[in-house]
Parts: C-alpha cells; structure tokens; sequence
C-alpha cells in the first residue's frame, strides 16, 4: 500500500507508549496496532485528530505517501 504509517516514529519521539495514547484517544491497545501496522483500510478524521492532538503533531507527520509499482508506472504513463 503506498500509504506508510510512521505512528510508531512518532510516539518513539514523544516517548510515549502505545498504551497510553491508546487510553488518552479513547481506542483499544489492538485497534491502535491495527493502525500503527498500517493493516487498516482507513482511519476516521475524529480519531487522527486525536491522535495529533495527543502527539501534538501534524496529520503528515504520522502518515507517508510512498508509490509502490504500479502507480509508479501508471504516474510516468499520465504525466
């Protein structure tokens, strides 16, 4: 997925556990490895605004688009 979660960076950052900004935005231990993983589909916007409230970080901070392949070589096709 070109979608790179870099969650896990920036708790290492604020040198906080996955525990606690898991009871601070109000979700489970297992729905937040879930995203930290990057396994999920989609994340709501009230959850990534608290996790960035949490953080206190930017919704880009947390998130990195990275083509793989094959948008890589439909992008070269287009542009």
């Amino acid at each position: 997925m070109p979608i790179i979660m870099r969650l896990d960076v920036m708790l290492a950052k604020r040198r906080m556990r996955s525990k606690a900004l898991a009871r601070a935005i109000g979700v489970t231990e297992a729905n937040l490895s879930l995203l930290k993983s990057g396994k999920v589909n989609g994340v709501r916007f009230s959850t990534l605004a608290a996790i960035c409230r949490a953080l206190d970080c930017q919704p880009g901070d947390l998130m990195e688009y990275e083509p793989d392949d094959a948008a890589a070589e439909e992008l070269e096709k287009t542009g």
